[in-house]
């Protein structure tokens, strides 16, 4: 899958919940940690995309920055807890 593939996925996902399910996207971009500044201007007239492209971007963006994270603070299991797992 490519990325412009990708993106085509999830805005697609988000039109059907920006006409269907509105308070549900609402939550999910909440709980990915999308800024609220940024989505009020994907929903704004003034952004130059529609909605659904400019939250998928967002939402894709927030994703790749949260894997990068994890990438850089992955942490070890210490070697003197072996055994103790649970």
């Amino acid at each position: 899958m490519t990325e412009q593939d990708l993106l085509n996925v999830v805005a697609n996902e988000v039109a059907y919940m920006l006409e269907y399910r509105i308070d549900f996207l609402m939550s999910l971009l909440y709980r990915l940690d999308v800024l609220e500044h940024h989505i009020n201007h994907a929903l704004s007239p003034f952004c130059k995309e529609p909605a659904n492209m400019a939250l998928a971007k967002l939402i894709i963006e927030r994703q790749r920055k949260r894997i990068i994270t994890k990438q850089q603070y992955k942490q070890t299991k210490p070697d003197d807890m072996e055994g103790l797992e649970f």
